[in-house]
Order: C-alpha cells, then sequence, then structure tokens
C-alpha cells in the first residue's frame, strides 16, 4: 500500500483529501504545518508528498527546499497543493524541484490521478535504473528505449503551460526546445501562399515535437498552437543532442518513432490529394478522435477550422459534408462538438 504524506494548515481540507485518499486504497498521514510535515516526511519516507503552498512557520517552498537538500528525501514525488494558479508561483515551485500542482479547488479526479501519474512515473524511473545497474554499459546515461527519454525528460525538463489557442512558437523562431506532451493536444501548422492555415501534425499527450535539425542551427519549420489548455515539458535542444550522443542505441528507437510520424504525415498528404470529400473529412474526424479526449457525454471538441485545416478543404466544403455524415446517422453535431455515432460505419466512408 502506498504512503501519502498531506502537509495542509486548513483541517478541513487536510482530513477531506485524506478521507479521499484512504478510500482510494492509500496509507495516509497528515501534518498541520511545513515543520511538522518535513519531520513527518524524514520519518515515515511517504512514497509521494501532497503538500500547500501558504503555511505558517513554513510555507511549501521551504518544505520543498528542506526535503530537497536531505539523500533521504530529495528523490520523493512532491505535488503542491495551493489556490495560488499564476504562472509565476507555479514555475517557481516547478523550478524548485516540484512534481506538479493541483489548484484549489480540485475534484477527486485530479487529486487521485495526479497522484497515480507522479507514482508511476517514480516506478518507471525505478525500473530503468535497476535496468540500467543490471547491465553494465558504457553508453552515458544508460538511456535506451523512448520510454526511458521520456522519464529522463519529465524530471529535467521545465514545465511550460499554454491556454487555447496560445502560439507556442512561430514559423521562422529560433528552435531552441524539444517539446514532450504532458496533457492536452497541439497542432503544427504552415501558411500557403494564399495564407490558408495546413495543419501538418496533431500532438496528445506522451508525444514528442518541435524536431529540427542537430547539426545546424535550423530555425522552427512550422508553428505550433494549442488547441486546449496544454502543459509542455521543453529541454534544450543542446541537452537533448548530449543525450543522443552518449545513448547510440537511443537514437535507432527515435528514428523509428521518426519514420512513424514521416509516415502519418505521408498519408495525410496522398488523403488530401487524391481522396474524395467525404473520405477526407471522415478520416479526418477519426483522426481527431485518436487524439482528443472526449467530455463525459463522450463528444469532441473540434474547431470546424482544424477540421478542415487537416482535411485540406474550404470550411464551407466541411460544414456541408459535416451536414450529410448528421443526416445519415454516422455523427451528432451540438455547438463545436461532434460525437462520433457510428465509428465503423465512417471508416467505411468512400
Amino acid at each position: 500500500m502506498k504512503q501519502v504524506l498531506i502537509i495542509e494548515d486548513d483541517p478541513i481540507l487536510r482530513e477531506n483529501t485524506a478521507e479521499i485518499l484512504e478510500l482510494a486504497d492509500f496509507q495516509v498521514c497528515t501534518a498541520s504545518n511545513g515543520n511538522s510535515g518535513v519531520r513527518l516526511a524524514k520519518k515515515h519516507l511517504p512514497d509521494i508528498i501532497i503538500c500547500d503552498i501558504m503555511m505558517p512557520e513554513l510555507d511549501g517552498y521551504g518544505v520543498l527546499e528542506s526535503l530537497s537538500q536531505e539523500k533521504v528525501t530529495n528523490q520523493i514525488p512532491f505535488i503542491f497543493l495551493s489556490a495560488k494558479t499564476e504562472k509565476e508561483d507555479i514555475r517557481k515551485g516547478m523550478e524548485l524541484g516540484a512534481d506538479d500542482y493541483i489548484a484549489k479547488p480540485f475534484t477527486e479526479a485530479e487529486l487521485l490521478g495526479a497522484i497515480k501519474s507522479r507514482l508511476a512515473r517514480m516506478t518507471i524511473l525505478k525500473e530503468s535504473r535497476a535496468l540500467t545497474n543490471s547491465k553494465p554499459t558504457n553508453t552515458g546515461l544508460g538511456i535506451r528505449t523512448i520510454d526511458q527519454l521520456k522519464s529522463y525528460i519529465a524530471k529535467q525538463g521545465r514545465l511550460y503551460e499554454f491556454r487555447l489557442g496560445e502560439v507556442i512558437y512561430n514559423e521562422g523562431s529560433n528552435s531552441n526546445l524539444i517539446y514532450l506532451v504532458g496533457s492536452g493536444v497541439v497542432k503544427t501548422h504552415k501558411l500557403d501562399e494564399w495564407g490558408k492555415e495546413l495543419i501538418t501534425a496533431i500532438y496528445k499527450a506522451d508525444d514528442f515535437f518541435g524536431f529540427s535539425c542537430f547539426t545546424k542551427n535550423l530555425p522552427y519549420q512550422e508553428s505550433a498552437t494549442a488547441m486546449e489548455e496544454v502543459r509542455l515539458i521543453g529541454i534544450a535542444k543542446e541537452k537533448f543532442k548530449e543525450v543522443l550522443q552518449e545513448n547510440p542505441e537511443l537514437v535507432m528507437e527515435l528514428l523509428a518513432l521518426l519514420n512513424e510520424n514521416l509516415t502519418e504525415t505521408n498519408e495525410q498528404l496522398l488523403e488530401m490529394a487524391y481522396g474524395s470529400v467525404r473520405r477526407k473529412t471522415a478520416t479526418t474526424i477519426l483522426r481527431f478522435a485518436s487524439k482528443l479526449e472526449k467530455d463525459p457525454q463522450g463528444r469532441l471538441h473540434i474547431l470546424r477550422s482544424d477540421l478542415a485545416s487537416v482535411a485540406g478543404m474550404a470550411t464551407e466544403t466541411l460544414i456541408r459534408t459535416l451536414s450529410s455524415f448528421k443526416k445519415e446517422g454516422l455523427i451528432q453535431i451540438e455547438d463545436r462538438n461532434i460525437q462520433i455515432l457510428d465509428m465503423e460505419g465512417l471508416s467505411r466512408v468512400y
């Protein structure tokens, strides 16, 4: 049974959070202030720590800094729990070494999701270390697989957050970072000579993007924009390059991944060039369905302009095709939401 330490000065929130975790089969210990939280962390060595930021005696930043200086506690996953959701406050915590944050008020699903995600990451890291220790190697960090690379970036990279529609980088800007999507969806896109947007790829949680030439200082060849609220982990291109140089086995894994992405892009271009309007529309909806999270009613929130951009057609043409799909009972449309009613039927559209 995993143990969670909750450090929170609000007694009601502390007790409610503890009850949620106990019902989810976690062992819980609690502290009402930062100093007692530090003492309990050193005594019990919990599997994960949930800590408020604004507390008497010692605030959350002080707790994290204190535990980070101790060998027995500096690897314990640490999640901030606070109503302070301004980016600078969150960024300060992440730069001090926090693994995540949960904003008040939060739902039970958000709390459990954050905890389970951090614990899963720690399990992966431990397995990676065990694999590295059991197999002697001269390849630097011993990063051989894409999963190990993602774990490394999650620990060493920097957190970035973007709202719906915010630009992550523009075509032609300096390509300093490579990104790993933590949550949300990102689109990369270019403008043609008439100023029409063409979406070149869609990236969901656990995908990489932002690759550029490692041997030359080339700018980004396309723009990237958040399609919903996203959290990204960025790592400097030069650091990424060093990891590849020190771990040659990883290079082949990365080439295979990039080849898959290239194959998907080629299929999209062929579909745009030779597919019928109906087929292109159906294929595009299915592509978005594989990338986006559905709401509780099973609906997808997709901008018509994004659908048209990926399908390579005018928005007006796309809307007419969507209307025909609705009449045929393949989809349901409500405002900007699309619900797929007949997945198999949609996949057979030609």
